[in-house]
């Protein structure tokens, strides 16, 4: 479905245009036009392959979506593919935008998201002396917003992380905390599948052999490559802390294991101690001397409360009880 089109000349917007008006500014020197498209489907993907000149694999991989985040060369064009992670209702929803770049194109594809680039469209058009610099703004100020709203993520997960910590000594909160920091690390795992191939793509974009079209705007991918990285590390940091907590929730699962096995072990002896009073008391030989005493039955039954109750003094002061 077309999300908006229009035509840029030298920096500024020439004209908001229907599909059929695009094939009459792609000739035209210092013009390139900007497409964007949401959930596209491959009959409407092979209007613009014609229309572009695109690579038919390219527009395949479009066409299919569930792409590794990665940018490809096309002779003189780029095919950019990124996901986009959105946070809905606690969870992490994963969609996808291509961006197809050429000399006098910019086509961008979104998929299984509503996460939308308006703002990045009047960025740029507030900046004509940066969009002089052609398409290749255009896909840095895409990257730039795909990036920037990793950010806010990154700091969701921080946050419900520092929540988990907090209740990690709190006593019978283990197994809700070890449920609570696999979920974390599963979203967390999402968003690091979407950020560390990004940054290997992005090396592609400046220093060294870059692809001509991206000639003029090399520092501002660096700057992307830079948030990136910043990203990356809270990331990872993040994982290293994730893992510290499993394993602290593991002992604190293993210390209570070990104290409900010592309550047990004490309360075991306590009754083992009377039990084995009552059992030699309860064998009836006629020779045994309590038996025809008078004060032979309240006698054992003070012994046996005495040897208690002074075993669980002993057990209660130990830690035990």
């Amino acid at each position: 479905m077309l999300i908006n089109c229009a035509a840029y000349r030298e920096g500024h917007k020439v004209a908001d245009l229907a599909p059929e008006e695009l094939g009459a500014y792609l000739d035209q020197p210092d013009t390139f036009v900007w497409v964007a498209l949401r959930d596209s489907d491959a009959a409407e993907l092979e209007s613009y392959r014609r229309l572009f000149n695109l690579h038919s694999l390219a527009v395949e991989d479009a066409s299919h979506g569930h792409q590794r985040p990665k940018v490809e060369e096309y002779g003189d064009d780029l095919f950019v593919v990124m996901h986009l992670i959105d946070w809905v209702g606690g969870e992490l929803q994963l969609g996808e935008v291509m961006v197809f770049v050429g000399r006098n194109h910019v086509l961008s594809v979104r998929k299984g998201s509503k996460l939308h680039f308006l703002g990045v469209r009047e960025r740029c058009e507030r900046e004509p002396e940066l969009l002089r610099q052609g398409p290749s703004f255009v896909l840095y100020a895409l990257m730039d917003a795909v990036v920037d709203r990793y950010f806010p993520i990154v700091d969701l997960l921080e946050s419900e992380l520092e929540e988990i910590e907090q209740s990690i000594f709190t006593s019978g909160a283990a197994r809700d905390n070890i449920q609570r920091l696999y979920a974390l690390k599963r979203r967390l795992m999402l968003l690091r599948r979407a950020v560390a191939p990004m940054l290997e793509m992005l090396s592609k974009l400046h220093g060294g052999r870059t692809p001509p079209i991206c000639a003029r705007s090399e520092d501002y991918f660096r700057d992307v490559a830079d948030h990136l990285a910043r990203i990356h590390g809270a990331i990872e940091s993040v994982r290293e802390t994730i893992g510290t907590a499993i394993q602290a929730n593991l002992s604190m699962v293993a210390i209570e294991d070990s104290d409900v096995t010592k309550r047990l072990a004490a309360w075991a002896g306590i009754f083992a101690a009377a039990t084995a009073f009552a059992g030699i008391w309860g064998m009836n030989f006629e020779g045994m001397p309590e038996l025809k005493w008078q004060w032979g039955y309240p006698a054992a039954l003070g012994l046996i409360t005495t040897v208690c109750v002074g075993l669980w003094y002993r057990f209660k002061r130990a830690g035990w009880l």
